[in-house]
């Protein structure tokens, strides 16, 4: 089922993007472009402010569907130069929003991926997700496949109110546990937390410990980033749904983006010594061994 938003078909040239400093992964691959999630804090406006594309209130009202890109995709995968280097889908916009329940763009660039014996992985906000349990059962059975659902509070007014688009959290929840069950790596992000509003210790356990109940294989987490587009945008959503907090940020984010180090590690830390006190590691009892690669003979003439 679509959305109100405005969708439009738009054909692509290329499928993989070339991402630089990244530790983790070295391509991206983003089915499509815009996002009816359309949370408060998304740092994609600040790129499509970059790419003079709307940002505001206008961002995630009209989708971009690259409805070629599996095609695409198998056609890069197949040349000789392609290395199996680790994809990432959904690093610029929700691959699993509510337009691939009918166009299913993501469902067959797994299928792709796992094709080319490719690794990859997954960020999204959304349950639909579980769709795929059996393509990314296949490709794991070829490859390393992580999927990661981004659920940075359970305090019910912050997420109705800073991501209106998503999925309740403890849905989210649910289906870390049913990609678990099938022996599929699911971690949480607490992606972004917001200072004074869902950094304070009792926050973050409340999620943790949900993490670990709901079987997570990881969990971690990034304090809030903005960007020119991004700033504006939360900030006066801010101003309207919790002005006390306004003067608080003005000075945390005065004249930047990210906040100084010294300020987030308290935060950063606090998470990791909570995740080591529930224990949340990979403690799956069904994983799935990639298939052997397949072995070449060939005969001497006698």
């Amino acid at each position: 089922m679509r959305s109100s938003a405005d969708y439009r078909d738009e054909p692509c040239k290329s499928a993989l993007n070339r991402v630089k400093g990244m530790r983790f992964f070295g391509w991206s691959l983003n089915p499509y472009m815009g996002c009816v999630h359309r949370c408060t804090f998304c740092y994609v406006r600040a790129f499509e402010r970059r790419a003079d594309r709307p940002w505001d209130d206008r961002y995630g009202t009209s989708i971009r569907v690259k409805v070629n890109v599996p095609e695409v995709l198998r056609a890069e995968l197949a040349r000789r130069s392609w290395k199996r280097e680790h994809v990432a889908i959904g690093a610029a916009t929700d691959p699993y929003q509510p337009a691939e329940g009918s166009y299913r763009l993501t469902r067959r660039c797994i299928e792709a991926l796992a094709d080319a014996r490719t690794p990859l992985s997954i960020i999204t906000r959304s349950p639909m997700v579980i769709r795929d349990i059996d393509v990314l059962q296949h490709a794991a059975s070829r490859a390393e496949v992580r999927v990661t659902l981004s659920i940075p509070t359970l305090n019910d007014r912050v997420w109705r109110t800073t991501e209106p688009g998503t999925a309740p959290p403890r849905q989210r929840l649910r289906a870390i546990r049913t990609l678990t069950d099938a022996g599929i790596s699911a971690s949480v992000a607490m992606a972004p937390l917001l200072p004074g509003l869902s950094d304070d210790r009792e926050a973050i356990e409340t999620v943790v410990r949900a993490a670990r109940e709901a079987g997570a294989t990881s969990l971690w987490a990034k304090v809030l980033h903005m960007g020119p587009g991004t700033k504006e945008h939360f900030m006066a959503a801010l101003a309207r749904d919790w002005p006390e907090q306004v003067p608080a940020y003005e000075a945390l984010y005065a004249g930047r983006a990210y906040l100084e180090e010294n300020t987030v590690a308290p935060t950063i830390e606090r998470v990791e010594a909570l995740r080591e006190l529930y224990e949340i590691s990979d403690r799956r009892e069904v994983r799935i061994d990639p298939e052997p690669e397949p072995v070449q003979m060939t005969m001497a003439l006698a």
